[in-house]
């Protein structure tokens, strides 16, 4: 979990979280074209921030013919979500 934490503290990953929460299946170059209107970033950068949020399991990427096709996967933060609405039961599970 503490990789979703380290990826989502990146103001520019959580700007690609919210285009992609807008408009699922984008391309990089989508992306990169709604991300530099107000943050001037290199394709590069956009691709490296795209990977973290994919190890991180907050973003799936599927091929459909040549092109890769970004999504939002809400999954991992339905998580953390989820550990803080049950107090109690995170309480246990971080005692010894």
């Amino acid at each position: 979990m503490g990789d979703i934490y380290k990826a989502i503290a990146d103001p520019a990953r959580r700007m690609i979280l919210d285009s992609l929460s807008r408009r699922e299946d984008q391309t990089l170059f989508e992306i990169c074209t709604r991300l530099t209107e107000s943050r001037p970033m290199s394709r590069q950068a956009v691709s490296q921030h795209i990977a973290v949020l994919q190890d991180a399991g907050l973003v799936i990427v599927r091929k459909e013919g040549r092109r890769n096709l970004h999504t939002i996967d809400p999954a991992p933060l339905a998580e953390i979500v989820t550990r803080w609405n049950t107090p109690e039961d995170t309480e246990k599970e971080d005692q010894p």
